[in-house]
């Protein structure tokens, strides 16, 4: 029986194309393939924080083309070579005797055997448009750290972000979503937070000029142009990725843990802004909207 290794990823160093070997093919839990291959180039969604959707092409085999509609993370017990998708994971990333890797869907059941050659291609256009959504959420999230930073806590929390802000974005955040083009990112102003020091009646009752606040700093960083860098510590999809960054802020380059794909550089986007919807008054959205670089 051969081994399976955990995939191999290549959309780090933005290559949208491989030909690789077949590691695992079988039937799909509800229809169609699944696709477990040596190395891809596609993102998987994350069954722990599935903020950055899967991204779309194809695969070629035989020399025919068929659509991948799905792309997640799968692990593979090495003892059985029993596949798990997604949700139905059962262990941890780093358990003995399992590992993990990118299994890409698609509707036709088609039988390979291990070992085939197949061609894989990400819709580089589409995976673009999710890298300059999911590079615009990481700066407004430092970006609405800044503007707090002074005049909205009370008390200093005990937790600062990679600029040496006051942390409300990871404090607050309970969800995230990437799409084309823009950041959805939700935040809870509960008491817990109130708690560690927000004044968050001063915050809500003052949105639109944070927002102004926040999308001058936002302009400022964009014109600078600075290059965006994904340092990765192997090649394998459970090897850690750190997005890169240098603002021109005193912490000088900085490094987020994040495994999404991303843009190269500022330069990319023609405009960079957030808007405000407050759900509730313990609820509130923060939407970043990217206008691309022509």
């Amino acid at each position: 029986m051969t081994l399976v290794r955990s995939t191999v990823v290549v959309f780090p160093q933005k290559q949208t194309h491989v030909k690789t070997l077949v590691q695992l093919s079988m039937p799909a839990k509800a229809a169609g393939t699944w696709l477990v291959t040596e190395q891809t180039p596609f993102h998987p969604v994350s069954h722990i924080w599935p903020d950055h959707p899967a991204d779309r092409g194809m695969v070629k085999v035989n020399d025919v083309n068929h659509d991948i509609t799905d792309c997640q993370v799968g692990a593979v017990e090495l003892e059985t070579k029993q596949l798990f998708v997604g949700h139905d994971i059962p262990v941890k990333r780093d358990t003995e005797g399992w590992v993990f890797v990118v299994v890409h869907h698609i509707d036709e059941a088609i039988e390979l055997a291990d070992g085939s050659e197949i061609e894989l291609t990400v819709d580089a256009e589409y995976q673009q448009a999710l890298s300059r959504g999911h590079s615009a959420g990481h700066l407004s999230s430092l970006a609405i750290n800044k503007v707090l930073h002074h005049d909205f806590w009370r008390k200093e929390p005990t937790r600062c972000d990679e600029l040496g802000y006051f942390d409300f974005h990871s404090y607050a955040q309970t969800k995230s979503i990437v799409s084309p083009d823009c950041s959805t990112d939700t935040y809870r102003l509960g008491k817990t937070l109130r708690k560690r020091g927000l004044n968050s009646a001063d915050f809500v009752s003052q949105l639109d000029e944070i927002a102004e606040k926040i999308n001058q700093q936002l302009e400022q960083w964009r014109v600078n142009g600075a290059a965006v860098v994904m340092r990765k510590e192997g090649e394998a999809l459970t090897d850690s990725r750190y997005w890169q960054c240098d603002l021109g802020e005193e912490a000088g380059l900085i490094e987020i843990p994040c495994g999404g794909t991303h843009i190269n550089s500022l330069t990319e986007y023609e405009l960079l802004t957030v808007s405000f919807e407050l759900v509730s008054d313990q609820e509130l959205v923060m939407v970043t909207s990217v206008v691309p670089a022509k």
